[in-house]
């Protein structure tokens, strides 16, 4: 049985409220890197992940590099498992009260220019598709994969820690929760 791994970015340079849009990952996520690429390379053969996919985005590709240099495979990127997509109208310096706000309800409640419900099944869709894969995604994306799985509702299903671990079966093409990764003691928020 070939699983995903789903892999949250390690500590980037700058959080989700600072001005860089795209910060790549600070000393501490670059050693956290390094030790999950370890962790993912030394499981069985059986287990082990194949392929290295990625967010877009440089935390994520950053955080990936470890492990494809270690198994010698590219990082592949999927946008589909990107940032979740921020309301076109909505200033930058606005973002992190949207996202408390969506984080305190579900999925249909979200405000935006787009149907969240629906990014949830892009996100667990896309997932699905990398069997015996390492992906490395974000925060809001893990929720949308956790709540896919468990068919809930609720945007806040767990809080996924830098560099936590994620794990999925694929069962007639949908995510079957594992196991889920290591929660952060602080809050995202």
């Amino acid at each position: 049985m070939a699983y995903v791994h789903v892999i949250r970015h390690g500590k980037p340079a700058a959080t989700w409220g600072g001005h860089d849009d795209d910060p790549g990952l600070d000393e501490t996520g670059r050693e956290q890197a390094r030790a999950v690429a370890a962790i993912l390379a030394a499981l069985s053969p059986e287990q082990r992940p194949a392929r290295v996919i990625s967010s877009p985005l440089r935390r994520c590709r950053e955080t990936a590099a470890p492990l494809a240099e270690i198994l010698g495979v590219p990082v592949e990127i999927e946008p589909a498992v990107g940032e979740i997509p921020t309301p076109a109208a909505l200033a930058p310096e606005e973002r992190p009260v949207w996202l408390r706000q969506a984080f305190a309800g579900d999925w249909a409640d979200i405000e935006g220019d787009r149907d969240y419900q629906a990014w949830t099944a892009e996100v667990a869709g896309a997932l699905a598709r990398y069997e015996g894969c390492a992906v490395f995604s974000h925060f809001v994306a893990l929720n949308a994969a956790v709540a896919a799985a468990q068919g809930t509702s609720a945007v806040m299903a767990f809080r996924p820690d830098h560099v936590s671990v994620t794990v999925f079966e694929v069962v007639d093409n949908r995510l079957r929760l594992v196991e889920k990764g290591r929660e952060a003691s602080t809050g995202v928020l």
